[in-house]
């Protein structure tokens, strides 16, 4: 059988097909393997008791089931969900939106595959244009959502040493290049997958310098603000008639329900209903019919700060303890846990690539995501590329120990037969 182009590059190797597929297989034929590779969200009991009740209600309620699961939605998503975002967004953080600025989508990967292609590609008039990544490295699942080949760019990182375990990426603006070749700047905040959060005074410059090229910032908000809120030091929830902040009710808790929401100009959220209506007809209703009920009284904002975060916080210090005490003499460095739900791990002068690594510690019986498809539209040579991994910390914290003494002890096998 003979595919299209579409079809070649839907079908060919992608560094997230290949990974998902591996991480199904071995968790199917050794249900002994240490899963901290996913991104699935850690079971946080009181909050999915909130949202079992929830979901109860809902069905209970007079053609409860009917409303969930015998309509569809509209193109832009349930006009009271949009409006209850809407007015969440201007009471709590004074966001000038209204429900004409949201939009609903099938979760996120779905949304930027979407806004990505409205943006960037071909144009009619036969030039391209890109998605420019001010901070690598960055979410996996970015790296073949665009049509084209050669769809994004990238500016290598500073990176602060902050003492012998710890380092931390910041924008390097004196590399940063947009030009009439950019379409957009995209960046998630928290970062995924080493759990950077930019700072207030990097995501404002980065607003004014794309606002100043006449192209959008992206911020891919799925572990942050308004909510779930996976950040641990104090930021701005920002947001800019020149931003388009994707939202997502997955790390929350509920990765199962497929939603999300794009909070963008209404030309913007008008174009991105009409693509979305051809490639999904519409959104579906779980999700939102139970984030309509998180929305009513600001619940999502109390679920985010005083369950979904502290557990974080509290399981990434915990984490990085035992990294950094297991490593012992081993050249490991942790990127500084801001956010989201990973570490990420910098072994300098690693003796093999990160996917071979990766292949070793899933022989061990870990599974983890190694770093070289992170750095997506980065041209030129790095050999820091081929020496990170990504580890979850979501999981049973007695299984994330474990696992963390099996990827100390095969890293220093590596280091030890040089």
């Amino acid at each position: 059988m003979k595919f299209s182009s579409f079809g070649e590059k839907y079908t060919g190797h992608s560094g997230i097909v290949d990974l998902m597929a591996d991480l199904g297989e071995a968790l199917h034929t050794r249900p002994d393997m240490i899963s901290m590779g996913g991104g699935n969200p850690a079971r946080i009991p009181e909050a999915e008791t909130r949202y079992r009740d929830h979901l109860v209600s809902l069905l209970q309620a007079p053609d409860g089931a009917y409303n969930i699961l015998g309509r569809y939605q509209s193109p832009q998503g349930d006009e009271k969900l949009l409006k209850q975002l809407a007015t969440l967004l201007r009471d709590e953080y004074g966001w000038p939106v209204t429900e004409n600025n949201v939009a609903i989508s099938n979760g996120g990967q779905s949304a930027f595959y979407v806004l990505s292609n409205l943006l960037a590609g071909k144009f009619a008039d036969g030039t391209s244009k890109k998605i420019q990544f001010p901070l690598v490295p960055e979410y996996l699942g970015y790296t073949d959502a665009g049509l084209e080949v050669d769809f994004f760019t990238a500016t290598r990182p500073a990176i602060d040493l902050i003492d012998d375990h710890v380092f931390k990426y910041r924008v390097n603006f004196d590399e940063l290049v947009i030009n009439e070749e950019t379409a957009a700047l995209c960046v998630s905040r928290p970062t995924n997958p080493t759990g950077n959060v930019l700072t207030d005074a990097e995501i404002s410059q980065l607003d004014r310098l794309a606002a100043a090229q006449g192209v959008p910032l992206i911020i891919d908000g799925a572990y942050g603000t308004p909510f779930p809120n996976i950040i641990f030091n104090e930021v701005t929830p920002y947001w800019s008639p020149n931003t388009i902040v994707l939202l997502s009710l997955s790390k929350l808790g509920l990765p199962g329900v497929r939603t999300g929401f794009i909070v963008a100009s209404e030309a913007l959220i008008q174009a991105y209903a009409n693509a979305n209506t051809i490639l999904n007809l519409a959104c579906g209703n779980v999700g939102p019919a139970i984030a309509s009920r998180l929305f009513e009284h600001r619940e999502v904002i109390e679920i985010g700060r005083n369950m979904i975060m502290p557990y974080y916080r509290d399981r990434a210090m915990q984490t990085m303890d035992w990294f950094i005490a297991a490593m012992g003499d081993v050249p490991c460095r942790v990127h500084k846990p801001e956010g989201a739900i990973f570490l990420w791990l910098w072994f300098d002068n690693l003796p093999v690539s990160s996917l071979a690594l990766y292949e070793i510690l899933k022989e061990a019986g870990v599974l983890v995501i190694p770093g070289h498809d992170s750095f997506a539209g980065l041209k030129a040579p790095w050999q820091h590329t081929q020496e990170c991994i990504r580890v979850s910390y979501a999981q049973d914290p007695a299984l994330v120990k474990k696992g963390v003494e099996i990827i100390a002890r095969e890293v220093k096998k590596l280091y030890a037969n040089g």
